[in-house]
């Protein structure tokens, strides 16, 4: 180990002592192994060696209910964990649709591809984490929360012609419902494969 990374690896030691540490972190809900192999199947269909397009794994596939912050000390998540806990003990296990091909902002020039996903009960779920995480000190979303699984991500929002119009065919597939039982804590560790993220708590629905 070199001299600058025995440094990164005291400092981060020192504010894990003094409660100064701070990670990247968001709370979301995975769906059912079946459809994430459905999805998986979609990916293997749709990639090829040279489409510059930088797709997700399926053990990295989840949908967001809150994106907590890219730097966020561990004593103010420690105070939304309690918060989390009582959300879960207010909420059943309910169905969750995955269907439908996307991306944002569109398929003509997109940073971001998609799986849609549909559930009655997901809109309330993400608005109360986001009331708690609110009261908890955490910056309100902005955004119109939209579910999805993002699928691919790219670096230049243009799609060649054969890949547009293999996601083209299958933009009204169909992937397989899941039942949610869960939310759970995660952190978000960046590395040069791509973002590595650890489940830090789940939060088991039990109402």
């Amino acid at each position: 180990m070199g001299t600058r990374e025995i440094g990164k690896e005291i400092a981060t030691e020192t504010q894990r002592h003094q409660g100064l540490e701070q990670i990247r972190a968001f709370v979301a809900v995975r769906v059912s192994a079946e459809v994430e192999r459905s999805i998986e199947e979609l990916i293997a269909e749709l990639r090829s060696h040279n489409d510059g397009i930088k797709w997700v794994s399926s053990a990295n596939l989840h949908l967001t209910l809150k994106f907590l912050g890219p730097s966020v000390p561990v004593e103010k998540i420690d105070r939304l964990k309690l918060e989390l806990e009582k959300i879960a003990a207010a909420t059943s296990p309910f169905e969750l649709e995955a269907s439908g091909v996307g991306g944002f902002p569109n398929l003509k020039h997109p940073h971001v591809l998609w799986v849609s996903l549909r559930g009655e009960a997901l809109g309330d779920l993400a608005a109360r984490v986001d009331d708690v995480a609110s009261r908890c000190g955490f910056e309100r979303e902005q955004r119109t929360f939209r579910p999805h699984l993002t699928i691919a991500r790219l670096k230049r929002p243009m799609l060649q012609s054969d890949t547009r119009a293999r996601i083209e065919a299958v933009r009204a597939r169909a992937f397989g419902v899941s039942t949610i039982r869960e939310m759970t804590l995660y952190r978000s560790t960046t590395a040069p494969t791509g973002p590595i993220y650890q489940a830090l708590r789940p939060f088991k629905f039990s109402a």
